[in-house]
């Protein structure tokens, strides 16, 4: 990805996608942990530096942690980061024209 298409995302989405090459974690993962109000900058804390044997893999942490929530081992429907942000990108600029084409027009009873 080039710089300039890196620059356009959200700090947010950022994070989650070093989150993701850090911690070697799957679109799916990511996802949960999203949905979990994880914070991808503390996720290093969670993490089992292979010095702390009762820890579970970070991976398998949110899996788990994600059925004791949930109820069920996925998210019904996976995207990976970049695909949401896109989406969120996509209906950013669907607002935006509704406001321009609700802006241009004409109020009742006004004069144009």
């Amino acid at each position: 990805m080039s710089k300039a298409a890196k620059s356009t995302r959200s700090q947010s989405a950022l994070d989650w996608i070093e989150a993701r090459r850090r911690y070697r974690l799957s679109h799916a993962q990511v996802q949960m942990a999203r949905e979990l109000e994880m914070n991808p900058r503390k996720l290093g804390k969670l993490n089992n530096h292979e010095q702390e044997p009762w820890k579970a893999p970070l991976p398998q942490f949110i899996e788990h942690i994600y059925i004791k929530r949930f109820g069920k081992e996925r998210p019904d429907v996976v995207a990976s980061i970049e695909e949401h942000a896109n989406m969120a990108d996509a209906k950013k600029v669907a607002r935006k024209q509704l406001r321009r084409v609700a802006g241009n027009e004409v109020a009742p009873g006004g004069t144009a």
